[in-house]
This record gives structure tokens, sequence and C-alpha cells, in this order.
């Protein structure tokens, strides 16, 4: 059975740093708890919790307003409850969601928006929520609530990019840019976002270099040209491209062989093949081989 839905999938930030830290019995036991909570919250709001994944839960709303609502009560509730828990054991949130078409089989659901959920929460950070432009279709950004837009980017499997925007939630917290709001199903072409004053650091051995956004963008690479030079010879001559794109850094991969990113406090490593992503905090990108070997030339790098 095929129906349109919103799809949310949110995952636990940083659970393999807590089963290393408080042993397996322990650590099964906070995850189940928060598991549990956020299916609780799914159901509030009118959700269908699909199904559990060790420390993610996937569920499915009727409408994209109710789905906005509970991941966003998800996430500041959360926020509230992390506080009581020692640094070392905290797990934050991360959420993807995603509107669209999706298959009902025995339960269990399949398609496109299901895929770019997930990857969304994949690529978002702790304590984000990251959404497509069609799960926000219908939804007006409530007290304390913002969509600020990340630009197209690259979804594995994907032929055609996905417009993807942050719903900012913290209520006490300003945006770390000050963007121009589009309509969802128009990238932001040709702003000027120079002015705002975003900035991306690289270090690589010894060297380190900051690049402010009127500065961007910047290739990293093996010839002299590049802005930022790795003298390795599995790094291409022009191996990655760092671009400023509404508000965001985007690490876009141009090589042969691909940039591997892993962002710092946990979570899947990625890899970019000809795909772009946003940077954001802090991390590693790993130049023509992945972190598994250790020899890999990687680059640190930190945005703010």
């Amino acid at each position: 059975m095929s129906v349109h839905t919103t799809v949310v999938f949110a995952d636990l930030f940083g659970s393999t740093g807590a089963f290393e830290a408080l042993g397996n019995v322990r650590a099964t036991q906070a995850v189940t708890q928060v598991t549990t909570w956020i299916a609780g919250v799914v159901e509030s709001h009118g959700g269908r919790v699909v199904k559990m994944l060790g420390d993610g839960v996937l569920s499915l709303f009727g409408d994209n307003p109710s789905a906005i609502n509970a991941v966003v009560e998800m996430q500041r509730t959360h926020q509230q409850r992390i506080t009581q828990i020692p640094l070392a054991h905290r797990m934050p949130i991360r959420i993807g969601v995603a509107g669209g078409d999706v298959e009902i089989v025995d339960g269990d659901c399949y398609g496109d928006a299901v895929n770019i959920a997930s990857r969304l929460s994949d690529l978002s950070g702790p304590h984000q929520i990251w959404a497509n432009s069609a799960a926000l279709k219908g939804t007006d950004e409530a007290e304390g609530v913002r969509f600020r837009m990340l630009g197209p980017i690259s979804i594995r499997g994907r032929a055609e990019p996905c417009t993807v925007y942050q719903v900012e939630w913290q209520e006490d917290v300003t945006s770390d840019f000050l963007t121009v709001q589009a309509d969802l199903d128009s990238p932001l072409e040709g702003v000027q976002t120079d002015v705002l004053g975003g900035q991306v650091e690289l270090t690589c051995l010894e060297t380190s270099k900051t690049f402010k956004a009127f500065e961007l963008p910047i290739h990293i690479g093996r010839a002299h040209q590049a802005e930022f030079v790795v003298s390795e010879p599995r790094v291409s001559r022009m191996h990655a491209r760092i671009d400023w794109r509404n508000g965001s850094v985007m690490l876009v991969d141009v090589s042969s062989y691909g940039c591997w990113v892993r962002f710092s406090g946990g979570g899947s490593d990625l890899l970019l093949r000809r795909e772009e992503c946003v940077l954001h905090g802090h991390g590693e990108i790993a130049l023509g081989s992945s972190f598994a070997d250790l020899s890999a030339p990687t680059v640190r790098f930190s945005v703010s």
C-alpha cells in the first residue's frame, strides 16, 4: 500500500561511547529508556512508530506540522533531560525528516522518503533536525522555531540533490548565521552570504589555515595551486572544494578516489565520491583512503 506521509528518523548520537563508558548492560538500559521515551513523544503527536533500530526510532506522521512539532518537542525536552546526566554518558538526538510517498508492507515502510530521512539523520549533528523541503510544506515557523536553508545536498542513491533545511529549535540561542529566507522550493541562488562572518579552519600535520567566508571557495589538493596543499601521492591534484553556500560550509569531493568525513562525537564515517555534505562543528577528512587505513592523509576541520 502506497501512502503520502512524513517520515521521521531519530537517532542517538554517541551511543558507542556510552557502551564503552557504561558497559553493555547499563548502556542498553540507557539507550532503551531514551528510545522508549522518543516513541512516546511520537505517539503523543499522532505519529506511528514503525520500528526501533537499536539506538534509533523510525516513525510516520500523517501531516508535516505534527511531525515538526514532535521533533521540536523531542529536542527541547531531551536537552533538559540530559543536563542531569554526566557529560561522558550523554547521548544527544539527531533527527532526519522527509516528506513523500512510502510503501507499507507488513507494517514496515520503504521508499525514497525513508531513505532521505535516514540519510539526513546521519548527516546532521547532535541536537540537530534536518528536513527536506517536502517535510516543511504547509508548516509555519512557530515561536522559537526557524527553518534555515542548508542548500542542495547529494543523498547517496539519488540522482538529484535534495534541498535541505535545518530546523532551529533552541528558543534562547540565536542562529550562527543570519540567512535570507526563500520559498521552500527555490534554493537561494546568487545570494551574497560572504558578509556573515563564518569561517573554517583546516589543519594537516604542521600546517594550519583559517579561511573566512568571503575567501571561499578554496581547494584542498596536491597541486601547489590549491589553497590548502596536502603533499601525498593518494591526494588528487585538486581533491576537494570547500564552498560557502547559504550560510553553511560545504565539502565537495572532486577527486578520483573520494573523501571520508568523520564528525567529532561519534557517528558513522561518511563517504563522498563526487558528492557533497555540510561541514559542521569539528572533525576530520580522510583523502583518497578511508580512516581504516591508519596512514591515510587526513585534514582536521573546525567550522565556526
